[in-house]
This record gives C-alpha cells, structure tokens and sequence, in this order.
C-alpha cells in the first residue's frame, strides 16, 4: 500500500512513476473516484446521523407528532440505503486501482520498458569455456541417474522433479552451507510455514495481480495458500507489530517454494530451470526508513559472496522500472551464466520494498519521539536451489559427464571433490 497523502502532495511525479513502471493506471481518474466515494460516504454519514438523533427524539413526541416523523424516517431510511447500494459497487472500484497502484521508485533504479531494458553493471569471472562439447544439466543428470524424468511425469505432472543421489545430496550442501553464511551475519534462521492466510499474501503484495501464479488450498473451503517464497510467511511474522528496529531484524529462512507459472506456458519446460515446486533461501530484513538503502546494498553484497565463493560466473543487473512489480522501489538480479544454455539467467534478485508491505501489514516501530511509523522491510534470494543446481552442473562440468564440487561445498558433502 502507497502513502496516498505522498502521492497526492506531487500528483505529476506520482503519475510519471506510474508510466516509468509502464502501467496502465489512470491516477486522476482514480483521484475523481476518491472524491465520489468520500462525497457519498459523507452524505450516509449525515443521514445516518440525523436518523440517529430523529430516533431518539421520537419517543418524546406528542402522539400527534409522531406518525409524521415516523414517515420522514422511512423516506430518509429508504434514501440511505439506496445511497448505500450505490456506495459498495464505488468502494469496491476505488480499492480494485488502490490496491494496484504501486510503489514509488527509488531515485536510483533503472528506468525502462521491460526486462529487455534490464542492464547488467557488474560482471564477476569471464564466462566458463571448454575444449569439449558442452552438456547442459538436463544431460548431464540423466546420463549420471540424478533425475528421473518419467516419474516425476507419472506422479506429479509437468513442471516437477525427483532429485536422486549424489545431486539431492548436493541441493543439501547448498542448502546448508548458504544459512551457515548467513546465520554468521546474525541472520536468525527459521523455517517458516508453507501455507499462509490471503491475509499474508495480500499484506507482501502477492495479491491482489498474482492471483494466477497461487496455489490455493482446498478452495472455497480453507483460506490457505501455497507459498511463493518464504519471503511472504517471514515479512508476515511481525503483522500487527510495533517492533524495535534500533538494531534492524534480520532473518533467513528455508521453504520449499509452489507457483502455478501461469502465462509461461512452454517455457523452459524440459529443464528444472522453472517448476511448479522449488525450494529457496531468501533473507527478510526489517529496520528504519533511513537504513533501508545501506542495508539494500549489504544484502546484495551477501548474495554476491555467496556466489563468488562458488565460483560461478554472473552478472549483476539494476532491474529497470518496468519490471520491478509493484512493492519494489529498487531491485538487483544476480544473473548466472548457464554454458549449457548459453546465457545468463536470473539466479538471486533482492528488493527494497519501502514501506509498501509494513503499510498493508501494520508493521510499525517508534522513532525518536515516541511516535509510530511504518518500518522499511526488504527481502533478497541468495540461493535458488534448482537454478543454484544447474549453475554448478554446467560451469563444473568435465569431459567424461562427471561434475566437480566448489570447494566451498566439499565441507557439506564429507569431503568429496567430484560427482
């Protein structure tokens, strides 16, 4: 949720923030709504309350008196509620584009159209070349019996996997030593629930506009939901919460992930690179507006250790304004190369979010004199596990289909240096 009071104070720059997001929103159509809708909900309001005051003073009335006001009470009561049926449908329009508009862009992020604008700033290593041809993941673990693509077919469908042997022994690696870097930051782990509330969902900004990506459980029966990201479940954990941010909250938690990846229909389809089930280790922080910048580049950094000390090569990208999302004021991709692809492809991206997601989750902390404003919350992917996957099968890969281990994992995989 915006600050409508900011938006409103340079309505100009707000408009031109909607059109560097290259959205179709309609702010001074929007505003004209907000004027009807407050307008007609002080109308009921002046009626309820001279009904209110009538009701009372009808008992005191000479008996003469009272059947005239009794019938001026009908007409007023029946003048109401068609004021209020025409309220509702104007309440529900005005908080469908509420609900849609987005955040305000960070100064610094990049302007652009799409993610055909999206353009790297930094790159780490050269990309990986070979004297032999090369074998993209999907390859390399069939030939190694570390996939089983006809049952995960048979049991679950399209878009889902079976991880066998030395490289779901390796997703554990990963798994393990990414939260060992973190929790030596001071990054609290935690393993959230997979399931939340519409509640969460629509309080991180994931609804409404992702309704197609969503996994709901027993519709119409059950108001839970298959995480995205455990980004959702961790930023919900202070809902409703004034909360010290002196020092800023830090946590780092492990869920497996479930997205429909509705509109992507035949893409990357024979890979594990986009699938229906996938597990991630996502940082969330919490902590004063002021900070939220510094600690946006320090949560990149992270990512960037993380993936140096894999020794993968990647690119890093300043996502521009058109492919942000709506809650992000400022985002980074880390982009890894995939030889067997020949391509980089998105393997981390971190966000700060403002105070979009505290605005719709009541999150709030008291500043220096004790009055209470909304905390900055920002959420970052260090390790996409399938795509973390791929990334090593294909840049460690060797001449005989066998893969090298970073040496940064072989502590987490009882010393072995090769699958």
């Amino acid at each position: 949720m915006i600050d409508l009071k900011r938006a409103k104070a340079d309505i100009a720059a707000y408009k031109q923030n909607i059109q560097d997001r290259n959205l179709k929103i309609d702010f001074d159509a929007f505003l004209e709504l907000e004027q009807q809708k407050v307008s007609l909900a002080s109308n009921i309001d002046e009626l309820r309350n001279t009904k209110n005051i009538v009701s009372k003073e009808i008992p005191t009335l000479w008996e003469s008196e009272r059947g005239a006001k009794i019938t001026e009470m009908k007409k007023l009561w029946e003048e109401m509620t068609k004021l209020e049926e025409q309220y509702k449908p104007l309440e529900e329009k005005y908080n469908y584009t509420l609900h849609r508009l987005p955040n305000f862009l960070d100064p610094t992020a990049a302007i652009g159209k799409d993610d055909e604008d999206n353009t790297p700033e930094e790159f780490f290593m050269e990309k990986s070349s070979f004297d032999f041809p090369v074998r993209d993941h999907l390859e390399l673990g069939l030939m190694n019996d570390w996939m089983d693509l006809e049952k995960w077919a048979e049991v679950a469908g399209a878009r889902f996997w079976y991880l066998k042997g030395d490289l779901a022994l390796l997703n554990m690696a990963i798994i393990n030593y990414a939260i060992s870097v973190l929790t030596e930051k001071w990054y609290e782990f935690m393993i959230p629930p997979y399931m939340v509330k519409e509640a969460s969902l629509f309080g991180t900004g994931f609804l409404p506009a992702g309704e197609d990506g969503v996994y709901a459980v027993n519709p119409e029966e059950d108001d839970l939901f298959l995480i995205g990201t455990s980004e959702i479940p961790l930023t919900s954990y202070h809902l409703g919460e004034t909360i010290d941010v002196e020092n800023p909250k830090k946590y780092v938690g492990y869920s497996p992930c479930f997205r429909r990846e509705a509109g992507s229909y035949g893409k990357d389809t024979k890979w594990i690179l986009r699938g229906h089930q996938f597990e991630k280790i996502e940082m969330v922080v919490f902590c004063k507006p002021e900070k939220s910048g510094q600690i946006h580049d320090d949560m990149v950094a992270i990512e960037e250790e993380v993936w140096q000390s894999l020794k993968i090569p990647y690119q890093k990208v300043n996502v521009c304004s058109g492919d942000l999302g709506n809650p992000a004021m400022k985002k980074y991709d880390l982009e890894a190369w995939m030889p067997g692809q020949e391509k980089y492809r998105e393997v981390t991206s971190c966000s700060n979010i403002g105070e979009f997601q505290s605005r719709r989750l009541a999150v709030k902390y008291k500043d220096a004199y004790g009055k209470k404003q909304f905390v900055h919350t920002l959420n970052g992917t260090v390790i996409a596990l399938s795509r973390c996957l791929i990334a090593i099968i294909e840049n460690y890969q060797t001449v005989d289909g066998k893969v090298m281990i970073p040496e940064v994992l072989r502590p987490f995989m009882w010393g072995k240096t090769m699958i």
